[in-house]
């Protein structure tokens, strides 16, 4: 007889599995997990020497997929031109293949900035935009639109215009972070 458990977590996508047969109980600890999740603190501490070299750079975001896809988001006080993306890429790309953690080069590697659809997720990044309208989804659901005006270490400031003309009203609203569930710069044209 063979029964069989699983655990399933959101993020990666990894079970973790229990197997009883005929008495025997065999476990599965969730090693592919912890190396996917140590090589991305590998990973990030590479990049943090590497930008040290070139503070006007960032690290956003890495993640590492299930499939050994290693995406990584930088970005730049002043942005990130592509000539810096391929360099990243490049210096990175030999890191990880130096240091053989999968088999005969099995990753894929992208560098790249988070885009413009990509929420910020920073004081730096909020920062970098200051002036720029934003889109602000609060925690409770609710939403708020208007130009970024400041930014510290625990808040935003927004200055939001509601109406038109001579019925326009302009509040400026002070947003603590822990209160914000997404902020998305908006494009005018």
């Amino acid at each position: 007889m063979v029964k069989i458990w699983s655990i399933y977590l959101t993020y990666p996508i990894f079970a973790a599995t229990r197997v009883n047969y005929e008495g025997n109980e065999f476990r599965s600890l969730l090693l592919f997990y912890m190396a996917t999740d140590n090589n991305t603190v590998k990973i990030e501490q590479f990049l943090i020497e590497l930008l040290a070299e070139d503070p006007a750079y960032f690290i956003v975001s890495v993640q590492v997929k299930p499939t050994n896809n290693i995406k990584v988001f930088l970005d730049g006080d002043a942005g990130l031109p592509i000539e810096r993306c391929v360099y990243f890429n490049r210096k990175l790309y030999h890191y990880i293949e130096e240091s053989a953690w999968y088999p005969e080069g099995d990753f894929s590697l992208e560098v790249s900035s988070p885009g413009i659809d990509e929420p910020l997720k920073l004081t730096r990044q909020y920062l970098k935009n200051i002036g720029r309208s934003v889109q602000v989804e609060l925690l409770d659901e609710g939403i708020k639109e208007g130009v970024l005006e400041n930014s510290t270490e625990l808040e935003i400031t927004l200055k939001c215009t509601s109406g038109k003309g001579k019925k326009a009203v302009t509040e400026t609203l002070v947003i603590p972070y822990n209160n914000i569930k997404s902020t998305i710069v908006q494009i005018k044209f």
